[in-house]
């Protein structure tokens, strides 16, 4: 498919260029002064003047995007500071994995933690993950299992559609020898939600 190339009016163009040139003269103090680059100093070094309408004629949502550029700018150069002297952090904290979230979240359920709510991506991983030993270990199997007792609704259906299907699949399949605890594991949610 052919791409089609896009117009730009005429006024789109104008602003554009106002707005480069907005952000070559410094960030915006309010919509009617700028800093001024001429040789006199005030405390931040920059003397503020007056522009004419005509000058600087941005709207407001111009001036948002414009702000948030510059915004942007002062943040990226505060970082590069930051990494020359040395004082930013060489390694970022490490993020936990869905795993143990998954399982944290498990476990608070489990100990009827006050602060504890309902996370649809953690369920949804539990469910998708719970007839694998490696990622449900044993211990937190029988907590699951607890948890699907008050499965409700559709989840409560699919989980026992998936189960049903899991199960048939193996049937077909020749024995595989570390099979025996998934098979075990089907078997159990389908005894718990049948």
């Amino acid at each position: 498919m052919a791409q089609q190339k896009r117009k730009v009016p005429e006024v789109t163009e104008k602003k554009n260029k106002k707005l480069k040139k907005a952000s070559a003269e410094g960030p915006l103090l309010g919509p009617e002064a700028v800093p001024s680059v001429d040789g006199a100093s005030s405390k931040g070094g920059a003397v503020l003047r007056p522009v004419p309408d005509a000058e600087l004629e941005l709207s407001p949502e111009e001036q948002r995007v414009l702000e948030r550029k510059l915004k942007k700018e002062r943040k990226k150069e505060e970082r590069q500071r930051l990494r020359e002297a040395g004082l930013a952090a060489q390694h970022p904290p490490a993020r936990r994995s869905g795993a143990e979230l998954a399982l944290d979240y498990l476990c608070a359920w489990a100990q009827k933690h006050k602060n504890w709510r309902f996370q649809k991506t953690r369920q949804t991983w539990l469910l998708l993950h719970m007839y694998d030993r490696d990622k449900v270990p044993d211990e937190h199997f029988s907590t699951m299992l607890a948890y699907l007792e008050g499965l409700q609704g559709r989840a409560r259906e699919l989980t026992v559609q998936k189960a049903e299907a899991l199960m048939g699949e193996l049937d077909e399949e020749d024995p595989d020898p570390l099979l025996p605890g998934r098979v075990q594991r089907i078997r159990q949610v389908l005894q718990l939600l049948s």
